[in-house]
């Protein structure tokens, strides 16, 4: 890979053109060697054929360096100059590229690392070694694929499809057993033709063939999972996840609150009939003349509607904190490897132990109705379908 953090002069035809970095590294070198042996600078200056004021103006950079006089000859070197690049690239790549941070704090890294002696910190230099570390990422992809692809054995893929939209719609297709990216590309729609005419021609330098598609249900990936790739499509795990919690949790968080409102008024109440007693005694409560006397809440009453209130609103707090779990464990059990013994876990299972966590929100009395029309959302693979691969 060639050197990307030294940019291209703009140059002036008519004036001395500037040296390379490591063109001027190895003049520079062979100009202190030259004075060790007693050459003058205007000779060593002819013989170099470099100007003598640009060999003053090198050395005097050099001597002005707050750095150890070791360190600073090794930077200034060719060995020295290609570890720089190393360093520097290497951050953009993990740090940049692969991690979070941002150019802000490359510029910071190589201010405290006192590399800013001799590579430009600032955010725009660093902005332009950024963009070359992309562009020379791009291009590494693209020939590696194609060199990859000659000898790739033909196999059957699952392919997993969205859009994200961070600088605009994007559309991405990738391949969950490798992670390779098969597609990410800006797009004006996302409908059945856009994507089609994008995985095209990424799937087309691939030695593969899709037999299924995992992803949300949006109408424009299930009308092109249907008539262009012909696949199975199965719904990703958080959107089943998603409408089961929007169908069923919901409902049952009103009822738990109008339980615990209905507790809470019955502990006033409890409290009004306790205070009564208090103050009142047991004088008959007087009323107008031809007036029957009020029928008020005896205490016993009082505090049996308060138990009932409150062993109704622990009843539906546990079957909400059930549901939830249930809908978890759908994820916990998704996976096809036992997280907990680490051993593979054949389809079947993965089935059966899914479809016991939907059962059991389904046989919830609170969630009757709306759990059964959430099912409809969970399309499981059928097992004679020979394009099924789902575990």
């Amino acid at each position: 890979m060639g050197t990307l953090i030294q940019d291209t002069q703009q140059r002036n035809p008519d004036s001395q053109p500037r040296w390379d970095r490591l063109e001027r590294a190895d003049l520079f070198e062979q100009y202190r060697e030259l004075r060790t042996q007693g050459i003058s600078e205007r000779q060593a200056a002819t013989e170099l054929k470099v100007p003598r004021t640009t060999l003053q103006a090198w050395r005097t950079w050099h001597d002005s360096l707050d750095i150890c006089p070791h360190v600073a000859e090794f930077f200034q070197s060719g060995p020295g100059l290609a570890c720089v690049h190393r360093l520097v690239v290497g951050f953009h790549l993990v740090c940049v590229e692969v991690g979070a941070c941002g150019i802000r704090l490359a510029c910071l890294f190589l201010k405290l690392t006192g590399l800013d002696r001799f590579v430009a910190a600032s955010y725009g230099a660093q902005q332009q070694v950024n963009c070359q570390v992309e562009a020379a990422m791009v291009s590494y992809r693209q020939t590696e694929t194609a060199r990859l692809a000659k000898d790739m054995p033909r196999k059957d893929i699952t392919v997993t499809q969205d859009e994200t939209f961070t600088g605009g719609l994007c559309l991405v297709g990738s391949e969950p057993v490798s992670n390779f990216i098969i597609l990410e590309q800006l797009a004006q729609r996302r409908d059945q033709a856009a994507w089609n005419a994008l995985m095209a021609p990424a799937l087309a330098q691939l030695n593969c063939q899709v037999i299924q598609s995992t992803s949300d249900e949006a109408p424009g990936l299930l009308a092109y999972v249907a008539h262009h790739l012909e696949a199975h499509h199965s719904p990703d795990v958080f959107h089943v996840q998603h409408e089961l919690s929007k169908a069923v949790c919901a409902p049952m968080a009103t009822k738990e609150r109008a339980a615990h409102k209905a507790a809470t008024e019955a502990q006033e109440q409890l409290d009004q009939v306790q205070a009564h007693l208090q103050t009142a005694g047991d004088e008959p409560e007087k009323c107008g003349p031809g007036r029957p006397p009020k029928a008020s809440v005896s205490l016993e009453q009082a505090q049996q509607e308060l138990e009932a209130a409150r062993r109704e609103h622990e009843r539906l707090a546990q079957q909400r904190e059930q549901v939830a779990k249930s809908i978890r464990g759908i994820g916990h059990d998704d996976h096809f490897v036992d997280l907990e013994r680490g051993v593979r876990r054949n389809g079947p299972l993965i089935a059966a132990d899914i479809q016991a966590h939907i059962e059991q929100v389904r046989t919830m009395p609170s969630t009757k109705g709306s759990a059964r029309a959430a099912w409809s959302a969970w399309r499981k693979p059928s097992a004679s379908c020979p394009k099924c691969r789902r575990p």
